[in-house]
C-alpha cells in the first residue's frame, strides 16, 4: 500500500478535455518526460492508487493533456476533477526543489543557519506575491518568505529546511 510519505506532489487534474478520458493538467515539474516514468499516484477515497500514463502532451509550459489507462470517458475522467498528481519519493532527487508544490513542505523544520531552528511549517501562505510558510508560535505565528534566495538546503529525509534569513526578518 502507498503512503503519502511515499509520494510528492507536482501537479493537479485540471478537467476533462473532450469525450475519450483525456485530461487537463498543470505541473510544477516535468520529470515524467525526462525520466521513465510509468505511472502517477492518485488520493481516490482517501487511499493511494497508481494510474498508468497511456499518453500525454504538452499545452504550454505548465501545462499539458494526459491519457491514463482504463480512463476511457469523459465521466471518468471527470471524478479526477481537482486531484493532486504524485509521483512516488525515488524519482524526488532527480527534481529540482523549486518544481516541487510548495505545500509538500507542510510538515518540515525550519532552521535558520543564525537562530537555529523556528519550529514546523503548519501552512503555506500563497495568497499573496510573495509566498510565505507559516510557522505556529506560543503566542501568534512566524511567516517566513519561502523564497529560493533565503533556502540552503533541503534534507527530505529528515523533512528540515536549512534557511538563511536577512537579518533583523525575525526581530519584525
Amino acid at each position: 500500500m502507498i503512503s503519502k510519505t511515499d509520494v510528492f506532489p507536482i501537479g493537479q487534474i485540471n478537467k476533462p478535455h473532450g469525450v475519450n478520458g483525456e485530461m487537463s493538467f498543470s505541473f510544477t515539474s516535468d520529470i515524467f518526460d525526462r525520466e521513465e516514468i510509468p505511472y502517477f499516484v492518485f488520493e481516490m477515497q482517501g487511499i493511494l492508487v497508481p494510474f498508468f500514463l497511456e499518453e500525454y502532451r504538452f499545452k504550454g509550459s505548465t501545462t499539458g493533456l494526459m491519457k491514463l489507462e482504463g480512463i476511457v470517458n469523459e465521466e471518468q475522467a471527470r471524478t479526477f476533477y481537482g486531484l493532486t498528481i504524485y509521483l512516488p519519493k525515488k524519482f524526488l532527487e532527480k527534481v529540482e526543489d523549486t518544481e516541487i508544490e510548495l505545500d509538500y513542505f507542510v510538515g518540515f523544520t525550519l532552521i535558520d543557519a543564525e537562530k537555529g531552528s523556528l519550529g514546523v511549517i503548519s501552512e503555506v501562505d500563497q495568497t499573496t506575491e510573495n509566498v510565505l510558510f507559516v510557522i505556529p508560535t506560543k503566542n501568534d505565528e512566524l511567516l517566513i518568505p519561502a523564497g529560493e534566495e533565503y533556502i540552503e538546503k533541503i534534507d527530505h529525509e529528515k523533512k528540515i529546511i536549512y534557511v538563511r534569513l536577512p537579518e533583523g526578518l525575525l526581530d519584525l
